[in-house]
């Protein structure tokens, strides 16, 4: 055991750690330490300031689940954009499941817009589960707002994937979509330019957020789409096999 995991083992919660792993299937029980994220943000704050911060960052894989998450939030931390980029796109590969993924969020890529639209793209584009799915959770975190641009929604849209976190970051993102460019997200929906399971996704998760009107929510339900039933059964298993499989 390295010191860094003896430092990490000393903040164990083995009853966390077994929360953990029913929410994050495909992850291994044994990789789970049990460290409960506002303990690990702390620590990672200040691990930040330590020498050994830098070698941690480039020693990929890591053992466990906590280390990853640990490693999304170091990156996370760096000011410098181009390191933070090199080191995000050197990380993302071992990404095996939703939570390490989505526990990155850069805070430098808020002062470089146009440059992170780009990597934006290449990241959205990828076959990798995890890269695809943070190039998506970036664009709805940085593009939805002040910097929203109707042709931004193009970049979700033409996703194709069978994969489950894939699908549902899809969603999550029309649905926000939804909530905040309203008038120009809803022709997506209304024109099925989404597959029928994120479709129907999409106007669920919607239908459950408080930032969607009783109006709206009331015209959704009108556009749902017919899924015949050994088509939903078979994305039911795709599904489930998806949130089981480790991606490599």
């Amino acid at each position: 055991m390295t010191s860094l995991q003896e430092r990490l083992f000393a903040m164990q919660d083995k009853q966390y750690a077994a929360f953990q792993a029913k929410l994050t299937p495909g992850v291994p029980m044994e990789r789970f330490i049990g460290i409960r994220v506002p303990v690990l943000r702390k620590f990672a704050k200040e691990f930040t300031k330590e020498a050994e911060c830098d070698e941690f960052l480039q020693q990929l894989p890591h053992q466990h689940y906590d280390e990853n998450m640990l490693h999304g939030l170091l990156v996370s931390e760096v000011k410098d954009y181009e390191k933070c980029i090199q080191l995000t796109d050197h990380f993302l590969p071992f990404v095996d499941n939703w939570a390490v993924c989505d526990i990155m969020s850069p805070k430098v890529f808020v002062k470089h817009k146009e440059e992170l639209l780009a990597k934006i793209k290449t990241w959205s584009k990828s076959s990798h589960v995890y890269t695809c799915r943070f190039g998506i959770g970036m664009l709805m975190s940085h593009y939805l707002d002040k910097d929203f641009k109707a042709e931004y929604l193009e970049i979700p849209a033409s996703v194709r994937s069978e994969e489950y976190y894939v699908k549902m970051m899809v969603a999550w993102f029309f649905a926000t979509a939804l909530a905040k460019q309203w008038d120009q997200a809803i022709p997506y929906i209304e024109q099925n330019r989404l597959t029928p399971w994120t479709h129907n996704k999409t106007i669920q998760k919607s239908i459950e957020s408080y930032r969607i009107t009783p109006e709206q929510k009331e015209y959704l339900r009108t556009l749902k789409v017919f899924v015949k039933p050994n088509e939903q059964s078979q994305i039911y298993l795709n599904s489930a096999m998806a949130r089981k499989r480790v991606t490599k």
